[in-house]
């Protein structure tokens, strides 16, 4: 073993200890920041050191170093001016298309290195399994994260999107995997089944997630996150490197982890989530849940302002409306208002809040909430009891009782204890239902009033009532 062999596995046992701390850290807000930051310093060694190596080597051209760095070049650009653009409304879809182009790089080296290989040889299983794997993982995600993408951004429908036949053309696309599959294998060489493994993958990521509503979107993030690190892993097994099999690895295996934790939240399972049909945003038929709540309380910013002036304990409970305001920086002013006055300000945040797993926790960390005061579902229900006011900004689904209940669509389903606080208030545009499509009793108890407005607008108004009932 050469001196640069050596240097190269101490890099690359550097890099795969970063990643495997940075993700540790990742486990909580307060270290995330840096665990992130850790990580992709292990990614910046790994890929010096390819370089390094690529030169000893000397295998590439002028025009492959041209290539390389060409795409180097744009791939960083991008993705700092996109990241630091883009708005905290927009990280989930931002997320969703990093996973497609995690997936798309990793089929793009099985299938470059399927066909470099395969000009008439006959190729071992070792090489062409994980090529296989690899592609059609890639494919899948790739796919389905564009999907995903335009769902969450609004280009696609948010609800499930289903058609005459859909199921037997998912079967089909299945089979067509199968049988690429045992042709590749049987027959390495060939280039057919190289084309049907890939054209049924992205097939069936389409059909994957089109079905499945945006209220899932979060499980389907994490799922499809998963399935990158996947087809990373494999593309490392493809051109023997363990940098890349241990990121895919750890990015596979924490993405399945985050994806289970997520439909437990939900009380569903993955595979009834993957079946789509529920998410849809809209109630249909009778039964639980789409009777339209009476006896709503209408409230003002001014009546709010004297209840959150004059109380204790103060929760707040973030949702999607309170992202597609912009209001984080609002909620995080009327927070540091009624702490500063020595008032008792929480956060409640659910799991699937949002539209991406931890998307409440990214928005107020946007506005340097403190992390002591986000408090995780277990904690914020044993908080509400002692609540004297609960402030409801956007969400829906995850504070509604009728989860206690059965014959609903979020029967089962943990949820915010908000209806058991002294005083809730709800900050919404209207008596629209949340994306599971069933309508909200806690709308009409005795114990809530609405304030129907924008949630960026109604909470400049609150802060400009606190003021003057706190001074």
């Amino acid at each position: 073993m050469t001196w640069l062999q050596t240097s190269a596995s101490l890099i690359y046992l550097i890099s795969a200890v970063c990643y495997v701390i940075g993700v540790h850290m990742m486990r909580s807000p307060k270290t995330a920041r840096r665990g992130n930051i850790l990580s992709g310093i292990g990614m910046a060694l790994a890929v010096i050191m390819i370089m390094v190596e690529l030169i000893d080597q000397g295998k590439i051209t002028l025009t492959g170093w041209i290539v390389l760095f060409a795409g180097l070049l744009i791939g960083i650009v991008y993705g700092v001016v996109k990241a630091r653009k883009v708005p905290m409304t927009d990280v989930p879809q931002l997320v969703s298309l990093f996973n497609a182009v995690g997936g798309g790089a990793a089929a793009t080296i099985g299938i470059f290195d399927y066909t470099h290989e395969a000009l008439g040889t006959s190729l071992s299983l070792a090489f062409s399994i994980p090529v296989l794997l690899d592609i059609v993982i890639g494919g899948i995600t790739f796919s389905g994260s564009l999907i995903a993408t335009g769902k969450l951004s609004g280009h696609v429908s948010g609800k499930p999107i289903s058609f005459p036949g859909d199921k037997l053309l998912n079967g089909i696309a299945v089979l067509a995997i199968i049988v690429a599959a045992v042709w590749m294998i049987g027959f390495p060489s060939a280039y057919w089944p190289l084309v049907l493994s890939l054209v049924a993958s992205l097939v069936f990521g389409l059909l994957m997630t089109m079905p499945i509503g945006g209220a899932d979107m979060p499980v389907v993030v994490s799922l499809l996150n998963a399935f990158t690190g996947l087809a990373v892993a494999f593309a490392g097994f493809v051109i023997d490197n363990q940098v890349l099999i241990i990121a895919g690895a750890l990015v596979g295996a924490a993405g399945t982890i985050l994806t289970l934790q997520m439909a437990e939240a939900m009380n569903r399972s993955v595979a009834n989530i993957l079946a789509g049909g529920f998410g849809g945003g809209e109630s249909t038929g009778s039964g639980a849940g789409t009777e339209v709540p009476t006896n709503v309380k209408e409230t003002s910013a001014d009546d709010v302002g004297l209840q959150l002036a004059y109380a204790h304990n103060v929760m707040i409970v973030p949702g999607y409306g309170l992202a597609a305001a912009q209001a984080q920086h609002e909620v995080a002013e009327l927070a540091k208002l009624l702490t500063d006055a020595g008032i008792n300000v929480n956060y409640a945040i659910h799991p699937v809040a949002g539209r991406m797993p931890g998307h409440m926790n990214v928005l107020l960390a946007d506005v340097n909430v403190p992390y002591d005061q986000m408090k995780q579902l277990d904690e914020a229900n044993s908080m509400f009891e002692n609540t004297d006011v609960s402030l409801v900004i956007g969400a829906n689904d995850v504070t509604n009782p009728l989860a206690r209940e059965s014959g609903n669509a979020i029967s089962g389903m943990p949820i915010l204890d908000v209806d058991k606080s002294k005083s809730v208030v709800v900050i919404k545009r209207s008596m629209s239902t949340g994306y599971a499509g069933v309508q909200n009793p806690l709308f009409s108890e005795d114990q809530t009033s609405m304030l129907f407005d924008d949630a960026k607008k109604a909470l400049q108004d609150i802060i400009a009532s606190t003021k003057q009932y706190l001074d």
